[in-house]
């Protein structure tokens, strides 16, 4: 194995097939490696303390071969502390779509919550007014509060018509706001189920988001309990969030995070989707008092 594209400033030893060397800065501006496999110094530098800070040198490394951009920012997971409000620093990397030093899994921490990064520009250019903002997705680590889809156990009116969208929803953008300035927060189109017929999805139209629960797709990459076509009639399933965000296929443990949330798709009659606090992909009747973990966007 030959160790090439190293960074300038690497100098903690590397490996070299069962030969250890660390690289030597000439006086004539040249690089070279010396072999230091029976030095006892290299190697307690080595596996000690500096592994770490090796480490991090050599994740910089790669990540400054990438092009910043949302293609290579969603596939790549980090999960940094990115401190307790957004820098104007970031703010400007969102605003030129480069994310420069923003990953998948890095989290600001605001009012004891931790807003986590799910994607980049996941709704550029969609919408029936397309969207042209780039974005950041942003959902919290845990529910925000809890609250019932509809006072009684259906689904007439689809996600639309419920109590959680045209009521429940109001204190988690307040409380967004509050933690980002509502000047930086996204709105787009979002095409959302307004009316139900047999328990199946039959109407739906565009709509202004700014936030809204997420959908089976965006949380698993699929349907798990939508009601299907059954060749006779199509059930009203179209959607803008359709792929799961880069967040939950990186790390499949951030679905569940030990609490029971409510998903906006409609499963029957009586019943909406939602992740069970044990992680089941799991449905249940509208009247219960689940939690709210919404998605949202964004901006500069």
């Amino acid at each position: 194995m030959e160790w090439e594209l190293l960074p300038t400033d690497y100098t903690d030893a590397v490996w070299s097939g069962l030969r250890r060397y660390t690289r030597v800065d000439n006086s004539d501006g040249t690089v070279s490696f010396e072999d230091v496999t029976t030095y006892t110094n290299k190697e307690k530098s080595f596996f000690g303390a500096k592994d770490a800070n090796r480490m991090n040198k050599a994740l910089n490394y790669i990540m400054s071969m990438l092009e910043n951009n949302a293609g290579a920012h969603n596939a790549i997971y980090r999960g940094k502390n990115l401190g307790t409000s957004v820098t104007s620093a970031q703010w400007a990397a969102i605003a030129d779509g480069s994310f420069k030093d923003l990953y998948i899994g890095d989290y600001w921490v605001i009012s004891g919550v931790n807003w986590r990064i799910a994607a980049f520009d996941y709704y550029l250019t969609t919408g029936d007014t397309a969207c042209n903002t780039h974005h950041v997705v942003i959902v919290p680590d845990s529910n925000l509060y809890a609250h019932v889809m509809n006072d009684t156990n259906v689904t007439t009116g689809g996600y639309v018509g419920s109590k959680m969208y045209t009521e429940g929803l109001a204190q988690a953008l307040t409380t967004i706001e509050t933690a980002f300035g509502a000047s930086h927060i996204l709105s787009h189109k979002q095409h959302l189920c307004n009316a139900v017929t047999n328990g199946k999805p039959t109407g739906a139209s565009w709509y202004d988001s700014k936030v809204e629960l997420m959908t089976e797709q965006n949380v698993y990459g699929c349907k798990i309990y939508a009601p299907a076509n059954d060749g006779a009639s199509v059930s009203t399933q179209a959607t803008v969030d359709k792929s799961q965000y880069p967040l939950f296929a990186h790390d499949p443990h951030m679905i569940s995070n030990r609490q029971y949330f409510w998903l906006r798709d409609v499963v029957s009659a009586a019943n909406f989707a939602r992740v069970d606090h044990n992680g089941l992909a799991n449905y249940g009747g509208a009247s219960g008092d689940g939690g709210v973990r919404p998605a949202f966007s964004i901006k500069s």
